[in-house]
């Protein structure tokens, strides 16, 4: 790997820290929690190169831990945007080219503003190829999961985020959605992103996560330390995908809600993947989508910053494009699974790689329906 090439992902403990730790080294999963929380609040350790990357038998990055715990970076968001910030200037120092955002990294840098326009590395927070990948699993969802009479209501918690944002006007680009909830404690933000779309699909509005109670299909999106989506607030077979790291959801909740089905949002297939010293929680030739954003953009030789705070819907479009370019090492939305097991979904009739396929021959639909989308929304500021 040429100085210059490849990418750096930064993840960080999530939490259980002994769990995550034991990643980088077995005998750390033993070490009691409370440790490291009186350790973490006390020390600056420093970012911590935990694991090489590898795709197509050829080494393309690295793993970079910043050791703060989820809880901690969202209590103390500034302090965290330091070591975040560290992180990356140890990326800069492996050589890579672009450096990804994985987990709460991109929420405590602003979706990465605080740390783009750097001549020396590339910052991408893996917004734009996670809303991809999740316009492609609801839309499946919504045919497989979800029973066939149902209205295709979507409950969309965290929805004025990068992702939620950009979630939303996909899904309402083509009548996919007959009723949206959107659910975050933005109201501001919640009105303005109704007032767009409203014209395209029926929309409430809510800070209350009890909103989606009467929702087919719930995603979520919003980042929290704790698990706070609780049986009532789900209709009866409801449906979740959660793409939350750390997870929104809990063991607890299949228990408790048998009927409800929860499937594990925002995961890609990448066959030939192997990390090489740690692992990001996910079994080798799958990983997350802003981590696959962060390697399509190194693949491909980009240079300088990609997916900052928003994103537009070019770079979506641009993320699945550049899929598409090496969908020969994968870069597919993964097949479903439920807290890491596979999943087969309740009205599925086609077989994985008929949806895949089926998937990639859809290419030419979403560019045109994104030029319509872009349309749409030209009009929209140009009226506002």
């Amino acid at each position: 790997m040429e100085r210059g090439q490849g990418f750096a992902f930064l993840v960080h403990p999530r939490a259980r820290l002994a769990e995550d730790l034991g990643r980088v080294w077995s005998p750390l999963d033993r070490v009691p929690e409370r440790f490291y929380h009186s350790t973490l609040r006390r020390l600056a350790l420093p970012p911590i190169p935990t694991a090489t990357i590898e795709v197509g038998g050829e080494q393309v990055g690295h793993v970079i831990l910043v050791p703060m715990g989820a809880r901690r970076l969202l209590e103390h968001p500034l302090v965290g945007r330091e070591r975040v910030a560290w992180a990356v200037d140890r990326a800069a120092t492996l050589g890579v080219g672009t450096v990804g955002l994985g987990g709460l990294t991109a929420t405590v840098t602003d979706g990465g503003r605080w740390l783009c326009g750097r001549a020396s590395i590339g910052v991408t927070n893996g917004n734009a190829f996670t809303a991809a990948t999740l316009d492609a699993q609801v839309r499946r969802l919504l045919g497989e999961a979800v029973h066939p009479d149902a209205d295709h209501h979507v409950g969309i918690v965290g929805a004025t985020g990068g992702v939620g944002t950009a979630l939303v006007r996909l899904l309402t680009s083509d009548a996919a959605v007959d009723r949206l909830t959107l659910v975050d404690r933005s109201t501001r933000g919640l009105a303005s992103l109704a007032g767009e779309v409203s014209s395209c699909a029926w929309t409430r509005i809510s800070d209350d996560v009890s909103a989606v109670a009467d929702a087919d299909l719930v995603v979520l999106l919003t980042v929290s330390a704790g698990t706070v989506l609780r049986p009532e607030h789900l209709a009866p077979g409801a449906v979740v995908l959660d793409a939350t790291q750390p997870r929104y959801t809990s063991l607890g909740l299949r228990e408790q809600r048998p009927d409800v089905l929860v499937v594990d949002g925002g995961i890609v297939e990448i066959p030939s993947l192997r990390l090489h010293g740690g692992s990001i929680g996910l079994p080798d030739g799958r990983a997350h989508a802003s981590f696959a954003e962060a390697a399509l953009l190194a693949l491909s030789g980009h240079r300088g910053d990609f997916s900052i705070g928003t994103p537009v819907l070019e770079l979506v479009e641009q993320t699945r494009e550049l899929a598409h370019s090496f969908s020969g090492l994968g870069f597919q939305p993964a097949e479903p699974t439920s807290f890491g097991e596979p999943l087969v979904l309740p009205h599925a009739t086609a077989s994985p790689t008929g949806a895949h396929a089926t998937a990639r021959s859809q290419t030419t639909q979403r560019r045109a329906r994104f030029d319509r989308v872009t349309a749409a929304l030209g009009g929209l500021r140009a009226t506002a």
